[in-house]
């Protein structure tokens, strides 16, 4: 292992100036999911050098990449490869001054099925980029946690101090990743900061996330099947998430901390269900599915966020009101129905 000089500490990281962006050459792993494919498209407008790490497939596509616009896509440096590689990983990290770690393998409903493969990706993989980082030398890592690290609230709204509960084998991979970062940042220095998103939603979100199966199964028919309609959950806009990625990354003193990022106004999914129903024509007949149901124990009731650090240290708020939000994402996927099977869904 290497170990990092003086310069590269997060002390001294802390007293340089953040560089300009065009200056940058940008790793953005997670590239052709959600939040990856819109991060790469605020990046490339910046004027960064973008890297996109995107898992290898047998399609040969860039996941939601394909989906951004042509300019961003020819932009883009395109690496296809696999988390769990450490030399794909390091060649990956290499000449790369910025890191943006959002790989991960995110649906819960199959962590039940397949936690050895959460912890592979989620934790192996995160080691794999922490590495990297460290023998290259990088200026900044931006390490993607989550709010289901935090399980069912103790209290609300939730801050960054509130106990970790591992309520999935999802959530168990994510409170690990986060913990070897935390590592890395004590005992290497290692610049890195962790970014704890609540639920983002927004256009291009697969339907394996709830508004999406919401929005999908009510413009493609006349019933809506859904799990638990009561818990409560922290919806923010993909747009005020990416803006909040660029600015964990420009600020000097996210080094070393956590930062939550949330509007801090809770709904019940039955509330949000109703929202869009209300972007509908005609009746819908929403249906509780047993099926889709979390097992007891493992059903997060609640996350609100307390997002007054990421004020204090970003300036960063949300723009978009929930309904906004929804009101482009329901856009979205009517004109994109298509892509949506709504016959598969699960949550």
């Amino acid at each position: 292992m290497v170990t990092p000089s003086p310069a590269s500490s997060a002390e001294s990281a802390s007293l340089v100036a953040f560089p300009p962006w065009p200056t940058l050459r940008v790793l953005l792993t997670g590239a052709g999911g959600f939040i990856g494919s819109h991060l790469a498209e605020r990046l490339v407008r910046a004027g960064a050098r973008v890297r996109a790490f995107v898992h290898y497939n047998s399609r040969n596509d860039r996941g939601l990449l394909e989906y951004v616009d042509d300019d961003v896509q020819t932009a883009l440096e395109v690496v296809l490869g696999d988390l769990t590689d450490a030399t794909m990983v390091r060649r990956a990290v290499a000449d790369c001054q910025i890191v943006f770690h959002l790989g991960a393998l995110i649906a819960i409903p199959y962590s039940y099925q397949a936690p050895r493969h959460f912890i592979d990706t989620n934790v192996i993989g995160t080691l794999n980029v922490l590495q990297a980082c460290l023998e290259e030398r990088v200026l900044k890592v931006v390490h993607t946690s989550t709010s289901e690290t935090y399980g069912s609230a103790r209290y609300t709204p939730m801050d960054e101090h509130h106990p970790l509960q591992g309520q999935s084998p999802y959530a168990a991979s994510k409170i690990a990743a986060d913990k070897l970062a935390e590592s890395f940042y004590c005992s290497f220095n290692l610049p890195v900061a962790t970014m704890r998103p609540f639920n983002t939603f927004g256009p291009r979100q697969s339907a394996r996330a709830v508004i999406p199966t919401i929005m999908s199964q009510a413009l493609a028919g006349d019933t809506i099947r859904l799990g638990a309609l009561t818990p409560v959950r922290d919806f923010t806009f993909v747009e005020d998430t990416v803006t909040a990625f660029m600015k964990v990354a420009e600020a000097s003193d996210t080094i070393g901390q956590v930062v939550n990022i949330g509007t801090g106004q809770g709904v019940t999914i039955g509330d949000v269900t109703n929202m869009v129903l209300s972007m509908c024509s005609g009746p819908k007949q929403v249906i509780a599915d047993q099926e889709r149901l979390r097992p007891a124990k493992s059903e997060v009731l609640e996350l609100v966020c307390n997002n007054a650090k990421a004020k204090a240290l970003l300036g960063w708020e949300p723009q978009y009101t929930l309904l906004q939000g929804l009101h482009e994402t329901f856009a979205y996927i009517k004109e994109h129905l298509h892509l949506y099977k709504v016959r598969t869904f699960t949550l």
